[in-house]
């Protein structure tokens, strides 16, 4: 039997809520970041006005100041984040027990065994989009699939508020002319050491001879080949079943140089403290 796999992604997660809580925000570019008086000030999320000016999640609040001068800044609250998250897979578990969170936006459905009480696929992701943004006032992207990286590349190919149906049919006209970037785990080196070889695109990377793919990347290659062809099969686990964390670390952009074994002293103490408290909690 064919799977039906939804692939659920919160459009501008942190800027929505912020928008649903300060709802004058809404008329406005605005943008959720760090702290703007230290170097972690950086763009963690914006809404749409914003994202019209060119705003990019990730760049320097001073880069997004000079894009949009009056550019809305708003602090994050992730204490308010993770209650809507929760709020929000509420409403998917209403139409399946197979939901896996892939990270607080962001969450994967298999509803093969929904179709009948349902109806299909879209059906159900057009439903959800509907309850979601009526019921948390947060749009989400759906993209439905046959797998799940398929699925996660629908759920990116339009947003905001839209479906995306990615068939077996059709998926090498809508994915693979993307750029190989866009594949699930195709990071900033497999990117550079595939453009190398003249892979460029997903499709691209889907002619590739998987053996020589191999040989490059090791296991990486193979793995990689599957997902822009369209054999990748790894079932939707709930999150009640999914393994712990096989580690435990923690980072932090210090808001100055540190400077001699005091500082970086302190700053290791720092660190491990989080990893201590993250260990307790698991």
């Amino acid at each position: 039997m064919e799977r039906t796999i939804l692939h659920c992604d919160c459009n501008g997660f942190y800027a929505s809520v912020e928008c649903v809580l300060h709802p004058e925000l809404r008329s406005v570019p605005m943008a959720v970041c760090g702290d703007p008086e230290s170097r972690r000030g950086i763009i963690l999320a914006k809404n749409e006005l914003a994202k019209g000016y060119g705003i990019k999640t990730a760049e320097t609040i001073w880069q997004a100041k000079r894009k949009c001068p009056q550019l809305v800044l708003a602090p994050a609250h992730h204490d308010q984040y993770a209650l809507f998250s929760k709020r929000i897979n509420g409403i998917y578990q209403r139409y399946t027990d197979l939901v896996e969170p892939f990270s607080i936006d962001e969450s994967w459905l298999d509803v093969t065994g929904s179709r009948e009480l349902f109806g299909g696929g879209k059906k159900i992701a057009d439903e959800l989009r509907k309850a979601v943004r009526e019921e948390t006032g947060v749009t989400i992207s759906v993209g439905v699939s046959f797998n799940k990286v398929f699925a996660k590349l629908g759920s990116d190919y339009k947003k905001p508020d839209a479906t995306t149906v990615v068939t077996r049919e059709n998926f090498r006209d809508l994915l693979w002319p993307l750029p190989v970037s866009d594949l699930l785990f195709v990071g900033q080196s497999a990117r550079r050491t595939l453009e190398g070889y003249g892979v460029r695109t997903i499709g691209d990377l889907a002619r590739f001879d998987r053996e020589a793919l191999g040989d490059l990347l090791g296991k990486q290659g193979y793995t990689l080949h599957d997902y822009a062809t369209g054999a990748e099969r790894a079932p939707v686990i709930p999150a009640r079943d999914l393994p712990g964390p096989k580690s435990v670390g923690n980072g932090l952009t210090f808001s100055r140089n540190l400077v001699g074994w005091a500082q970086l002293h302190s700053g290791v103490a720092e660190l491990s403290d989080e990893v201590a408290a993250r260990l307790r909690s698991c």
